[in-house]
C-alpha cells in the first residue's frame, strides 16, 4: 500500500504544480468556462498518460540512443510554448459565450500536443518510472499510469476550475486582456527557461 501512496503522491507533486499546461488550463477555464476548458484537460491528460506508458516500456531508452531527438523535442516545445503565448497575447479578451465555446477553446488534440512537447512532461515520465517502475515490469507500469492518470486529470481540472472561477471577476474584455497577457508572459517565460536548460 505504501508503493501506491508514494506513486499517487508523486503524481500529485508533478501534475498539480505550475507549468505550460496547467497555466494555459487556467486560462482557458478563464476565457471559455469550465465545460470548453475540460477538452484540454482531457488531451493533457491522454497525452501525458501515453507519454508515461511509452516511457514505461522503454521509449527513454531510444532517447538515450539518439540525443538529437531529445534537442529536437526540446526545440518543438519551446517553439509550440511561444507560439501559445502569442495566441493568448494577441486575444481580443472577449468572454466566449456558450456556442463560441466549442470552436475557439483549446482543442483535446492541443493538450495532448502540449504534453508531448514539454520538457516538465518528459522530466516526470522518466524521473517517475525510473523510481517505480526501474525494473520494466508490465505490472508496475500499468499500476503506475492508472493512478497518474486519475491525479494528472484531477489536477489539470482544478487549474481550469480555479480559471472559471476567475471569470465572474474577469468580466470585461480589458481584464481578460490583461490576464492573457500575463499568462502569456508565463508561458513565454517557461519557454526561455527551456533554452538555458
Amino acid at each position: 500500500m505504501s508503493v501506491i501512496l508514494s506513486m499517487a503522491a508523486f503524481s500529485l507533486a508533478t501534475s498539480i504544480s505550475p507549468g505550460p499546461v496547467n497555466i494555459v488550463a487556467l486560462s482557458t477555464g478563464a476565457q471559455y468556462g469550465l465545460g470548453a476548458s475540460l477538452r484540454h484537460v482531457t488531451g493533457a491528460t491522454l497525452g501525458f498518460t501515453l507519454l508515461l506508458l511509452l516511457t514505461g516500456f522503454g521509449l527513454h531508452e531510444l532517447l538515450n540512443h539518439r540525443p538529437h531527438l531529445t534537442e529536437l523535442i526540446r526545440w518543438a516545445g519551446v517553439a509550440f510554448l511561444l507560439f501559445m503565448a502569442y495566441k493568448l497575447a494577441t486575444d481580443d479578451g472577449r468572454l466566449a459565450d456558450a456556442q463560441a465555446q466549442r470552436g475557439q477553446a483549446p482543442s483535446l488534440l492541443s493538450g495532448a500536443a502540449m504534453q508531448w512537447l514539454n520538457p516538465k512532461a518528459w522530466l516526470a515520465c522518466v524521473a517517475g518510472m525510473g523510481v517505480y517502475a526501474a525494473t520494466g515490469g508490465r505490472t508496475e507500469v500499468w499500476h503506475f499510469t492508472a493512478i497518474y492518470f486519475v491525479i494528472c486529470y484531477a489536477s489539470i481540472a482544478c487549474w481550469a476550475y480555479a480559471g472559471s472561477c476567475l471569470r465572474h471577476y474577469l468580466n470585461d474584455s480589458v481584464r481578460i486582456r490583461l490576464f492573457n497577457r500575463v499568462m502569456a508572459l508565463l508561458l513565454a517565460g517557461s519557454a526561455l527557461y527551456l533554452l538555458k536548460a
